[in-house]
């Protein structure tokens, strides 16, 4: 497993349905949020003010807004790219995410509803949490299975888990194969024990995911 100390820019936007309405967040003021629906112009929209495509602004707050679209809440926060979730379809859920100027993924997402920044990493087996996130999770990490584990700083021990929950935006899984470590990590690692369940295809700056099963 590799753990690297990467920067990047989180992406955040959200589109649902077969015929898509997306919802990008550019700014908040006191009990309003500006938003940007479907690519248009930024409409100032009050808590509780409802749109004709179906978005509704639940709260705001000195980061961020909680919206719901089509009946999905999703949370927006100020300052991020896109990222397009949703049904594409069918039953599953799918993901877009636009990498930033290195060409590496971000996802905002949440173990056991605890929300955690990952990096979409291909190389690490399953998906790794620093000591504090996990923590934050509510994961009893040493009663799993001690390992010693390669990361970029040296060896480092750890524990192989089973996490309740793993969620990117729309898609979540249950009992995720995870490892923690016993130090702490620029942000978690979004691994394969995640993504092998995904098809996966990028073009361009853009990486799909889709949930298989």
């Amino acid at each position: 497993m590799r753990v690297h100390k990467f920067s990047g820019l989180l992406l955040a936007c959200v589109s649902f349905g077969a015929q898509a309405t997306e919802v990008a967040l550019a700014g908040v003021f006191p009990g309003k949020a500006l938003v940007l629906i479907n690519n248009g112009a930024p409409r100032a929209l009050a808590v509780g003010a409802s749109t004709p495509e179906g978005v509704r602004i639940v709260a705001v707050d000195d980061s961020g807004a909680t919206v719901d679209v089509d009946g999905k809440r999703r949370r927006l926060v100020v300052g991020e790219q896109t990222v397009s979730v949703g049904a594409t379809g069918g039953a599953s859920e799918s993901v877009v995410l636009q990498g930033d100027s290195r060409g590496h993924f971000h996802a905002q997402g949440a173990v056991n509803g605890v929300a955690i920044r990952f990096l979409v990493d291909t190389g690490a087996t399953s998906v790794a949490l620093g000591r504090s996130d996990a923590l934050r999770a509510g994961v009893a990490y040493t009663r799993g299975e001690p390992r010693i584990m390669e990361t970029a700083n040296g060896q480092a021990r750890g524990w192989l888990v089973s996490l309740d929950s793993v969620r990117i935006n729309g898609i979540t899984l249950r009992n995720v194969p995870g490892v923690v470590l016993e130090v702490d990590m620029p942000q978690a690692l979004l691994g394969m024990s995640f993504l092998n369940r995904m098809d996966m295809r990028r073009e361009g700056g853009a990486l799909y995911l889709r949930q298989r099963y």
